[in-house]
């Protein structure tokens, strides 16, 4: 199957909003994984450009570990169709300049942001578990997310929101 170079790009920032995603998930992704630009994605027929396969897609196929954890693993395919999810990874939201920085608290960090407000979780802002940050991050419902923006008057100002 050959492949216009729209095509090729498109799944090449597809390819990269992945490995980003999966990074920013605490997956283990080598910077050479990250670093590989647009034309070796094309010329390098052996994992992306136009090869032998019927389907490029089948080329991207990935399977990552979580950094802390190699049990914990996650596998990466791309369906034959396009699916409408595939449109939602051309571009990294969290790196969109309206979109403020996001960090997930762990546990014992939500535990202390509880007893330090004196707050329960109930009391704590909301975030959509269909939020497209909180979709890009892989949240649950009941995890915490610091929200970090841009401030005229603070400096910068910090909400936190469970995630429902």
């Amino acid at each position: 199957m050959v492949m216009s170079d729209d095509e090729i790009k498109k799944l090449y920032r597809i390819r990269k909003t992945l490995l980003e995603m999966l990074r920013d998930r605490g997956y283990l992704v080598a910077d050479v994984e990250m670093n590989k630009i647009e034309d070796e994605f094309k010329k390098d027929p052996g994992d992306f450009g136009e090869s032998q396969r019927d389907d490029i897609k089948e080329a991207l196929v990935m399977s990552k570990c979580k950094n802390d954890n190699p049990s914990d693993q996650i596998y990466v395919f791309f369906p034959k169709a396009e699916k409408i999810a595939e449109k939602e990874l051309l571009i990294n939201i969290t790196k969109h300049t309206i979109v403020p920085e996001h960090r997930v608290l762990t546990d014992a960090e939500k535990r202390d942001l509880l007893e330090r407000y004196k707050v329960k979780e109930a009391q704590l802002p909301k975030i959509l578990v269909t939020d497209p940050v909180v979709r890009y991050y892989g949240l649950r419902r009941g995890q915490v997310v610091k929200i970090i923006r841009p401030s005229e008057t603070a400096g910068r100002s910090v909400i936190y929101r469970s995630v429902v």
